[in-house]
C-alpha cells in the first residue's frame, strides 16, 4: 500500500475514533481555533509558557536556539492503525516567521486518542537551514531529534551539546515520560 494511502487510512480511522469514542483530549487552556494563525501564535505562546514552568533550563536553551517550531496540539488516535496531526509555528530571532504541519502514521495495538504539544529547537543555523531548505522534514530521515525525556532537566545542557534538534512533547500535566516523533513529517503550510 501507498505511504499516502496508508496516511490517509490512519488519519481517517483516528478521526472516527474519535467521534464515536467520545474519548477524553487533553486541550489544555481553551485556546483560538488552531487553524487560525492567531490561534497557533497564541497556542504557540501558551505551550512555551507550560515548557517553561515544566522544565527547568528550556527558556535559556531556547534563548540560544537559532528557532523553534511550536505545535500546541498534536492529536493522536488510532485503533491498529494510527494518525497523528498538527498545525505549529516556526519562530526565527522571536518571531513567527512560517507555519507548518505535522503528521504521523504508527501501526501496531493503540487505540483510544490524545492530544499533545510538541516543541523542537533548532540548535544550529545549519539544523534550521537544512529544515528551511528540505520543504518536508521527516524526523529521523532528515535529522536526528533528541527527545528530552521527563526527569533529564538536568541534562538539558549536555543533551544540546550533542545534538542539533531537540523536542519537548507536553501534556496538560508536564513532560512525556515516553514520547517518541520519529517517523514524523513536518511540511510548510501552503499559502
Amino acid at each position: 500500500m501507498h505511504a499516502g494511502t496508508r496516511m490517509a487510512l490512519g488519519t481517517a480511522a483516528a478521526v472516527a475514533l474519535m467521534l464515536v469514542s467520545g474519548c477524553a483530549i487533553n486541550h489544555g487552556a481553551p485556546q483560538p481555533s488552531d487553524r487560525t494563525s492567531e490561534g497557533i501564535e497564541e497556542g504557540a505562546s501558551n505551550t512555551m509558557a507550560r515548557l517553561y514552568a515544566a522544565v527547568p533550563g528550556s527558556r535559556d536553551l531556547e534563548r540560544k536556539a537559532t528557532g523553534t517550531l511550536v505545535f500546541p496540539r498534536v492529536l493522536t488516535a488510532g485503533l491498529i492503525i494510527g494518525g497523528e496531526h498538527g498545525r505549529g509555528v516556526l519562530h526565527t530571532r522571536g518571531r513567527p516567521d512560517s507555519f507548518y504541519d505535522i503528521t504521523g502514521l504508527s501501526v501496531g495495538w493503540q487505540a483510544g486518542a490524545e492530544s499533545k504539544a510538541l516543541v523542537l529547537m533548532f540548535l544550529t543555523p545549519a539544523a534550521l537551514n537544512k529544515f528551511l531548505e528540505s520543504h518536508g522534514w521527516t524526523v529521523g530521515a532528515d535529522a536526528s531529534v533528541a527527545v528530552v525525556r521527563e526527569g533529564a532537566n538536568a541534562s538539558l545542557d549536555s543533551l544540546s551539546a550533542r545534538n542539533e534538534v531537540v523536542a519537548f512533547a507536553l501534556t496538560n500535566s508536564g513532560l512525556m515520560a515516553a514520547a517518541t516523533i520519529e517517523g514524523t513529517k513536518i511540511s510548510p503550510v501552503s499559502r
